[in-house]
């Protein structure tokens, strides 16, 4: 039987987004990095979740998704979370999901990745970050990195977006 709420869960290729975001207002997008998420589910960083009012156009990478589970996980089996606040964590992280455009890690971003960027060195996954956010194809003064790693923060700014 398939996984029903697999069904739910709305992925998109870079090209499927940016033609979808072509047709709407021309709006400020977000794109949120695992960091910031962790940040946010774990230490209940007020800092990120304001910088996400309800209305921004927030935009992942499903790595995201990936990272900041694990980061829950890890949590409870080291003891920093109580059962109570795993499931709170992972209720939040579930919301996030919903009210997130979703990009699949595609042939495309890792092609990106092998290539250098701005500031290196740069580590794999912060490179695929920064690939799905530059294969999104928003021009960089309509799209703001939303993160607390440093080596994200420097490329994001090399490349031109705003960081948050």
């Amino acid at each position: 039987m398939a996984n029903p709420r697999a069904t739910r869960v709305r992925t998109r290729s870079a090209t499927a987004t940016r033609s979808r975001a072509g047709s709407a207002a021309v709006a400020q997008v977000k794109y949120v990095e695992s960091s910031a998420l962790v940040a946010a589910l774990l230490e209940h960083d007020t800092e990120v979740t304001k910088r996400l009012p309800a209305g921004t156009r927030r935009v992942t990478s499903a790595l995201t998704l990936a990272e900041a589970g694990r980061a829950i996980i890890r949590a409870r089996t080291t003891g920093r979370l109580t059962a109570e606040d795993e499931k709170s964590a992972v209720r939040a992280l579930r919301t996030f999901e919903r009210r997130c455009f979703v990009l699949e890690v595609t042939q495309a971003v890792l092609d990106r990745v092998r290539r250098p960027f701005p500031v290196e060195p740069v580590r794999t996954l912060d490179a695929i970050h920064l690939a799905t956010a530059e294969l999104l194809g928003e021009p960089p003064q309509l799209m703001t990195i939303v993160t607390r790693d440093e080596r994200v923060r420097a490329n994001a700014r090399a490349l031109g977006y705003a960081i948050e």
